[in-house]
């Protein structure tokens, strides 16, 4: 937990430095660090090293600049970075990104979700139901689609840290739990 309220700090203070920056910045900011997120993401190994304490905070800074410096990234989040590696703190950096995200999502008006059905749904079917659920929410939404043959059909709707369940499984159980109680 004391992880999630450092990360919290840092990720504020980039985008309050972001925002300083200019309209544009803050966007800028977030893909450059979603973008050094997925590089320790896929390289768990990487995430080892700059996690592990044996390991010098100068070789730490070395092993960043080779990897920034394939990235591209903004000089402010070069800087970012590179204080987080001087006080230990680069083993939180996807709670960091995962942080900024949310606080950009905020500021622009964007909801994220997934939407689990028990099967494919077509291209055309995605995109309605995504105009809906906008529509609804008065908001633009990131919608992530996902396949669960185990809800047997219906869907179950994930926004922000709202869940709709409207699964055959959902209802199933429900109906498991009324013939329990005698209703």
């Amino acid at each position: 937990m004391t992880g999630n309220i450092v990360a919290r700090r840092y990720a504020k203070a980039l985008f309050a430095l972001a925002k300083k920056a200019g309209k544009k910045a803050p966007a800028e900011y977030g893909k450059d660090l979603e973008a050094f997120a997925a590089i320790l993401e896929a390289s768990p190994d990487l995430l080892k090293v700059f996690a592990n304490p044996v390991i010098a905070a100068e070789d730490k800074k070395a092993v960043l600049a080779g990897v920034v410096g394939k990235l591209g990234l903004k000089p402010n989040v070069v800087n970012f970075l590179s204080l987080l590696a001087d006080k230990e703190r680069l083993p939180i950096i996807l709670e960091v990104a995962a942080y900024y995200r949310s606080l950009l999502d905020e500021t622009e008006g964007v909801l994220r979700g997934e939407l689990v059905t028990a099967y494919a749904l077509a291209d055309t079917r995605q995109d309605q139901i995504k105009t809906k659920l906008e529509k609804q929410s008065g908001k633009k939404l990131v919608l992530s689609f996902a396949v669960d043959p185990a809800i047997l059909g219906g869907v179950l709707l994930k926004v922000g840290d709202k869940v709709l369940d409207a699964s055959l499984r959902a209802q199933l159980e429900i109906l498991k739990e009324q013939i329990k109680r005698g209703e």
